[in-house]
């Protein structure tokens, strides 16, 4: 038989993108055997197989054996093969929606830890704030002996009812009620939230008193004191909540006292 018009092995590697060492084994266990044998035995194939390469790799890729293709090639027919494609598409798509919640999670945490590293933390400023994305939890009720940390279990429970597929990896950060931070009563938060992008909750665009500072989560005393006082000194008076972030954390950094928080207040100018 003539090679005229057929690719050898390694052109059929290249196009295809695969090794000469896979094409081989393919042809072993004879999933894609050369339409034709040449001089010292080397292998030629037809253009109409690298479209054959091509669908084994992304069954391959899809978790599918070479064992499961080569049953399927022995008795595959036109529906068969829908059948298989129609099932291939729906877990290429279900990927696509890992990924990109994966692409939102790390754009998310890549962002936190880009606030982090560029804090001044020998200041505190008035600036305007942008609106975020935020899912919030409930408000919670310490009555009862009720304790911070339940408070958090239970935020957790919160989301997952709210969805159950939700992403829970995302920063836990604490909202406190204007009137208690007027009060200076800032130990336990009265709602957690999840800094999250597409979420359906808001955290207001704005002007707030923003201070950042070294700590433990809710080891936050000094550095609220220092935000309120630059309040006090500057004519603006407290508006709206305080909330508290944590852009520098577990993530990024082994040792607790070494957190950073950021925490913004939102404010107005005092009337006169």
């Amino acid at each position: 038989m003539s090679n005229y018009g057929l690719m050898s092995i390694s052109e059929v590697a290249r196009l295809a993108r695969i090794s000469r060492t896979a094409l081989i084994h393919y042809d072993h266990i004879g999933l894609v055997t050369p339409v034709s044998r040449g001089e010292n035995n080397y292998r030629y194939y037809s253009h109409t197989q690298i479209t054959l390469t091509n669908l084994i790799s992304t069954m391959q890729s899809l978790g599918i054996s070479l064992k499961e293709i080569a049953e399927i090639k022995d008795i595959r027919t036109p529906e068969r093969i829908l059948e298989l494609l129609s099932h291939q598409d729906e877990l290429i798509g279900d990927e696509i929606k890992r990924l990109e919640r994966s692409k939102k999670l790390v754009d998310t945490l890549r962002r936190m830890l880009k606030m982090g590293l560029a804090a001044d933390e020998n200041i505190v400023e008035a600036r305007r704030e942008e609106e975020e994305e935020i899912f919030m939890g409930p408000r919670i009720d310490y009555s009862g002996g009720y304790t911070v940390e339940e408070a958090t279990l239970d935020f957790y429970k919160f989301c997952e009812s709210q969805n159950p597929d939700m992403d829970m990896n995302y920063p836990v950060w604490a909202m406190f009620k204007e009137e208690r931070i007027k009060k200076r009563d800032w130990r336990w938060p009265d709602r957690f939230y999840f800094w999250m992008p597409g979420a359906p909750d808001r955290k207001p665009a704005g002007l707030y008193a923003v201070g950042f500072g070294r700590g433990y989560y809710g080891h936050t005393d000094g550095l609220y004191e220092k935000i309120l006082r630059f309040i006090d000194g500057n004519g603006y008076r407290i508006c709206g909540p305080s909330w508290e972030m944590y852009p520098i954390n577990e993530i990024s950094e082994p040792n607790p006292d070494n957190y950073l928080i950021k925490i913004a207040i939102e404010i107005e100018a005092a009337a006169k």
